[in-house]
């Protein structure tokens, strides 16, 4: 044997120990150790290899077979008839070669534009595929797909599975019919089930697919019940006494009938361009689609033709998975960033050696927090699986740990702000670490002066949205304070900004010194305290300096003020930094005045809670809330049981259909302010 089959026959067979490896974690850990494409990859160059020299090809190799092996746990079936896997198709031209070959086999003569295939296109769901045995209409067994001649006895599991009929509809069924489709886990219940993982401290799943898998494999049949997966029904295995329609969207329609569940997605199309346009289509729906799927499935329509192209070792020739471009890839954690956000939110951003997936060449991915790192268990310089479905933001879902590194790094939260040198805190409640620094960093600088400047706040009229980019930008304004040292001529550097409208801008800054304190407090931008609040710690408090001075108990005394927005409070207050920044302003002659007390009015409505919906004939919602607060009532954003009262405009929506399902209280806008002892104004 010479040198080139030797180095061919030892990279065959460690492919054939890669693949049979990752075919074990996949279906029998239920834990995949590479994406998908990975897999695809390996199994491709397999190929080649075998296609070069044929007589390399032995039966135990993972071309030669449909699967992996089944799980020992579960009793085993062995299907009637094998359940093949699938060609791949990634591009045009697969597909288009995929219909030459079709055309050659029927004898089919494509360029009159009138002898084209048609095919049934449906939606590749991300899931298990699956066996269903019915006879006389009744469920006998559910079976997993397994290595494709014997599978795993699942029938506990299928039958809590509620698109699943335990009987077929109607009596017009075959007296014995075996169903294939796939079971899959919608995104819905996927990240309920993450969410609840992760509460726990428990490991989460990967992807849909896995966590089908997985909940299918579950002994305590409780367990899949509660994961909330669905099937979808995608052909006939084998029948006895019934004559199939001609054609598989027949079939198809059929199990429909029977009451099984079929995509409704699928559609007949005709020829490669058919295809091709379907395919396009889809893609641009993919992500608002209810679940998972990583690419469409073509079929040859005409059973007589699925007859006359028949098979080959491990797929049929009339069917072809045009897969969508991989959304999960394998790549190196090169080091980790952490950004701060603009309301100081620190984000570790993960940055990687660049890979494509999702169709995009992909260098950055979201850590999300310390939590998830701690979850994930990564470290600098770890293999990772990277995953980006459409337009989300890639992340990292899972670590190779097998292939980590002697020298992996762990990932530490930095102490200060990467901005600003502010404390970096982790709030009571809270999974995110965030800067202390408010008022004087640079990250959250603009969104600060734009809620500082805002109506409801300072009320700074002509100072708006671009007008504080540009400021910050050119730095003439490094934090709040700088808004009051502006004059007109510095306003001059900045675009569309002529003289008038500068010093017009000067009188606006100097007339909002003037405010309430309940204004200035709602100004700061302190997380969680919105109008409401702001207006309860100025009249507790009366002054900044008793805020200041505020101990964490003594804020949580004060009604409906809890442990975390107390917390918030008294974190906000308490650094050095935003003291020094509102003892500044005031230097520079913000006066805050008290709120004002009608004895007459405020009260009226105390601990009462009030949602607004809808357009008022007469006023802005913002007015009626403004008079609501006034008179002690609390303004919620959404309805629930503790709603005192729903005021209701016109157009009102999804907050009036609750209200009356919770039985609330529905006023409209003249009830609500004779409720408040105002007349009306005239129509």
């Amino acid at each position: 044997m010479n040198e080139p089959e030797v180095e061919s026959l030892t990279l065959l067979e460690s492919l054939k120990a890669r693949l049979n490896q990752h075919n074990y974690n996949y279906y029998v850990l239920d834990d995949p150790a590479i994406p998908d494409v990975e897999y695809d990859r390996l199994f491709r160059q397999l190929q080649v290899i075998e296609q070069k020299d044929p007589q390399l090809i032995t039966t135990d190799s993972p071309t030669q077979r449909v699967g992996a092996a089944p799980l020992a746990k579960f009793k085993q079936i062995k299907h009637k008839l094998p359940m093949l896997s699938l060609s791949n198709a990634f591009n045009d031209e697969d597909l288009k070669g995929f219909e030459n070959r079709l055309l050659d086999r029927l004898k089919l003569d494509n360029n009159t534009g009138e002898r084209v295939v048609e095919f049934v296109a449906e939606p590749k769901l991300d899931g298990v595929a699956v066996s269903l045995f019915y006879e006389n209409g009744l469920l006998i067994y559910g079976a997993t797909r397994g290595d494709g001649e014997t599978g795993e006895d699942i029938t506990q599991n299928v039958r809590t599975i509620k698109s699943i009929p335990l009987t077929l509809i109607g009596n017009n069924y075959p007296k014995v019919l075996e169903v294939r489709g796939e079971i899959f886990m919608p995104k819905a219940a996927f990240n309920a089930l993450n969410a609840r993982a992760i509460k726990r401290d428990e490991k989460a799943f990967v992807n849909p697919r896995n966590a089908a898998a997985g909940s299918l494999r579950q002994l305590d049949s409780k367990v899949t019940a509660d994961r909330s997966l669905s099937m979808c029904a995608y052909s006939i295995g084998f029948t006895e006494g019934y004559e199939l329609p001609s054609t598989h969207y027949e079939m198809l329609n059929k199990l429909s009938v029977w009451g099984l569940a079929i995509n409704n997605e699928m559609a007949i199309v005709k020829g490669a361009e058919g295809c091709i346009q379907y395919y396009r289509s889809l893609t641009t729906r993919r992500n608002d689609l209810k679940y998972e799927i990583d690419g469409i499935v073509f079929k040859v329509n005409a059973f007589s033709q699925q007859a006359d192209l028949g098979f080959v070792s491990r797929s049929p020739r009339w069917a072809i998975a045009y897969k969508f471009p991989a959304q999960e890839e394998l790549t190196i954690l090169k080091s980790v960033d952490f950004q701060v956000g603009r309301t100081g939110a620190l984000t570790p951003v993960a940055r990687l050696q660049p890979v494509f997936v999702g169709g995009v060449t992909v260098s950055n991915a979201t850590l999300h927090n310390m939590d998830e790192i701690n979850r994930l268990g990564v470290r600098i310089g770890d293999a990772v699986i990277i995953r980006r479905a459409g337009d989300v933001i890639p992340k990292i879902v899972k670590v190779v740990v097998e292939n980590r590194p002697d020298d992996a790094g762990r990932i530490e939260l930095p102490e200060i702000c990467p901005v600003c040198g502010s404390a970096v805190v982790i709030l009571v409640g809270e999974a995110v670490a965030r800067c202390t620094g408010a008022l004087v960093c640079p990250a959250q600088l603009k969104e600060s002066i734009k809620h500082y400047a805002s109506r409801k706040a300072m009320d700074i009229d002509g100072l708006g949205d671009k007008l504080i980019d540009q400021l910050v930008e050119k730095e003439l304004v490094r934090n709040i304070a700088d808004l009051y040292r502006l004059r007109a001529n510095d306003l001059a550097l900045l675009e569309r900004m002529a003289e008038k409208s500068a010093k017009k801008l000067i009188q606006a800054i100097e007339v909002s010194k003037e405010t309430n304190l309940a204004k200035f407090i709602f100004a700061l931008g302190i997380r969680e305290v919105g109008e409401t609040t702001a207006v309860l710690l100025a009249k507790n408090f009366e002054n900044v300096e008793n805020i200041l001075s505020a101990s964490k108990d003594t804020l949580e005394d004060l009604p409906d003020v809890g442990p975390i927005m107390a917390n918030n409070i008294y974190s906000f207050f308490s650094a050095e930094e935003n003291q020094e920044k509102i003892n500044e302003l005031v230097k520079l002659g913000v006066l805050f005045t008290p709120v004002e007390t009608n004895n007459a009015q405020t009260n009226d409505l105390g601990g009462q809670i009030f949602v607004l919906t809808g357009a008022l004939p007469n006023m802005s919602r913002d007015e009626m809330k403004k008079l609501l607060l006034e008179r002690g009532a609390k303004v919620s954003g959404s309805v629930s049981k503790k709603t005192t009262y729903l005021v209701a405009g016109e157009s009102a929506g999804s907050k009036l259909l609750k209200a009356k399902g919770l039985g609330v209280e529905i006023l409209n806008e003249e009830q609500a302010l004779a409720l408040m002892h105002i007349s009306s104004p005239e129509m």
